[in-house]
């Protein structure tokens, strides 16, 4: 039997249609489609008929036992000769482990593709009003973990850079904004944190960067979340133009 092929999709950063028209295509295709907890799962109806739908979410604390399973997943459905999708949040290779997936694939002898999808890291603010670069504010931009926020430079990033994403970092934003501070980042500093962006379930918390967390705790914000720090979040007032949930309610953003 012919080997068969894994394609390593991006899922995009929620709302159903920032899948690209490339990664809709392979699920369409797929006689096998291995799913992460955060995507969206509207997106499984592009299964074929008869597909094999299996989910593989990761739970706290398990991640590196299930990724074993999915690597030992991915080689063995391919072996079987079939189309494999592993269907990623956002993009598959940001924060996505899809270059740990092409690596066992690679080594196994699997053919595979990398489909890039919309990172939430750039989405998710844009879906609340903040653009990550802008000419008057913002020339560069750090994508970074708060998952191990001990391991981050946060010193060379508070002097180095205009805005910084931090993804994983909901659990952990105390921290995070606390290590910005002592490193430099001025307390007044602009911040934002997003849950749940791009749904329907989205939600925005703004303040000075000393005070976002105590903001966030009171607003019950947890994860999945984006964190966003830098001068760019100014502009979420004039640019807010998607509905948002608050207090149970939908709130429309402007565009003035």
């Amino acid at each position: 039997m012919a080997v068969g092929k894994v394609y390593l999709v991006g899922a995009g950063p929620g709302d159903e249609k920032l899948i690209t028209v490339y990664g809709r295509d392979c699920l369409e295709q797929a006689d096998v489609i291995i799913y992460d907890r955060l995507i969206n799962r509207k997106l499984l109806r592009y299964a074929k008929p008869g597909a094999e739908l299996l989910y593989c979410g990761k739970e706290p604390g398990k991640h590196d036992t299930v990724q074993e399973q999915i690597h030992d997943l991915l080689i063995q459905r391919a072996q079987e000769g079939k189309t494999v999708v592993r269907l990623k949040g956002g993009d598959p290779c940001v924060f996505g482990r899809a270059g740990e997936e092409a690596e066992v694939l690679a080594k196994a002898g699997i053919p595979f593709e990398i489909v890039p999808g919309v990172t939430s890291g750039i989405a998710v603010p844009a879906y609340a009003g903040i653009p990550v670069t802008h000419r008057d504010y913002a020339a560069s931009v750090a994508i970074v973990t708060g998952h191990r926020s001990q391991s981050v430079d946060w010193e060379a990033l508070a002097r180095g850079c205009d805005t910084i994403v931090v993804y994983m970092g909901a659990a952990s934003l105390l921290d995070i904004c606390r290590r910005l501070i002592a490193a430099g980042k001025a307390a007044e500093t602009p911040a934002a944190i997003i849950e749940w962006g791009t749904t329907e379930r989205q939600r925005t918390v703004a303040s000075a960067l000393s005070t976002l967390p105590l903001e966030a705790e009171k607003a019950g914000i947890s994860h999945p979340a984006i964190i966003i720090i830098g001068d760019v979040v100014r502009l979420r007032e004039m640019l807010r133009w998607f509905p948002e949930r608050q207090g149970g309610e939908a709130v429309a953003g402007t565009t003035s």
